[in-house]
């Protein structure tokens, strides 16, 4: 939860005008999905629960599907509580991730939990898009069922770096090394976008485990919908402007406690860095030199 957010839930009325004087900001959490998020993809494989505050999202051999903000953004955080595949769910996977939606040069921050056979981990790979660029895949098996309840999945970027966390706890940092010659996704606004596809092909063991559709069909959930942004269009002064939450001194780098716990995910839970493949790149990438 952001300063902005606690203080309107301590301090009541005081906080509505906060948040108004604040406007540049998108206000956090909306109501329903519809209200800042549309269907893109197979709208008779997404239903509403709860009044529209929480959404199922369904596999079958006839489609999947996905959805879409219905506004780009330019810095800021996304987040969702998700609830995945339950049971076997090898082939599939469910992808969480912010895009600029631009073919050439495109920026692209990712979240893609693929799918496992029943007792096997939960695997969840990121991935970064910076000016065209991307195969820079890491991966990390959950330290806990996904499928059993909510967690909370969060993308937070600024000027200083991109932070992937997994119940506020940071699995993945991109840090802006451009005074290295690092290019860092800085200029153009992204969209927040969610899917669940299938992708037996790739996605659990390298392709070796195929979707069983005797299982089907297959369901996610997800809820509070959460986009603390600057949109665009809008007030072209907001994504520089250093008094946003997100651009604020402690969250430039991470604190002591969150650094702690990203160590503890990368010893004991990463199963894949593209920064270590040295079949892939007999030359370690720059970003990696450069620290991330």
């Amino acid at each position: 939860m952001t300063p902005l957010l606690t203080m309107f839930f301590n301090k009541g009325v005081l906080s509505l005008v906060l948040i108004v004087t604040t406007s540049l900001v998108v206000d956090a959490r909306p109501a329903t999905f519809l209200q800042d998020f549309r269907i893109t993809w197979s709208d008779s494989h997404i239903k509403q629960l709860d009044g529209g505050r929480a959404i199922q999202l369904i596999l079958d051999q006839g489609s999947g599907c996905g959805f879409a903000s219905k506004s780009q953004y330019l810095f800021g955080r996304v987040s969702m509580k998700i609830k995945l595949i339950p049971g076997d769910s090898a082939g599939t996977v469910t992808a969480f991730y912010m895009n600029s939606d631009t073919d050439q040069v495109r920026d692209e921050l990712d979240f893609e939990f693929l799918g496992n056979r029943s007792g096997q981990p939960y695997s969840v790979q990121t991935n970064v898009y910076a000016h065209g660029k991307g195969d820079r895949e890491q991966r990390v098996n959950l330290w806990f069922d996904p499928a059993a309840e909510y967690h909370t999945y969060s993308i937070m970027w600024n000027h200083h770096h991109v932070v992937f966390s997994v119940d506020d706890i940071p699995i993945r940092v991109y840090k802006n090394n451009e005074a290295k010659g690092v290019p860092f996704p800085k200029s153009q606004p992204m969209g927040v976008y969610s899917t669940l596809w299938e992708a037996d092909d790739w996605a659990t063991r390298g392709g070796l485990e195929k979707i069983d559709w005797s299982k089907a069909p297959f369901y996610a959930y997800y809820k509070d919908f959460d986009i603390e942004g600057c949109p665009v269009p809008g007030p072209s002064s907001c994504a520089s402007n250093p008094s946003n939450w997100w651009e604020g001194s402690s969250y430039q780098q991470l604190d002591p406690v969150a650094a702690r716990r990203y160590r503890w995910v990368r010893l004991n839970h990463m199963v894949y860095d593209y920064c270590t493949d040295k079949r892939r790149y007999p030359v370690t990438p720059p970003e990696c030199v450069a620290g991330y």
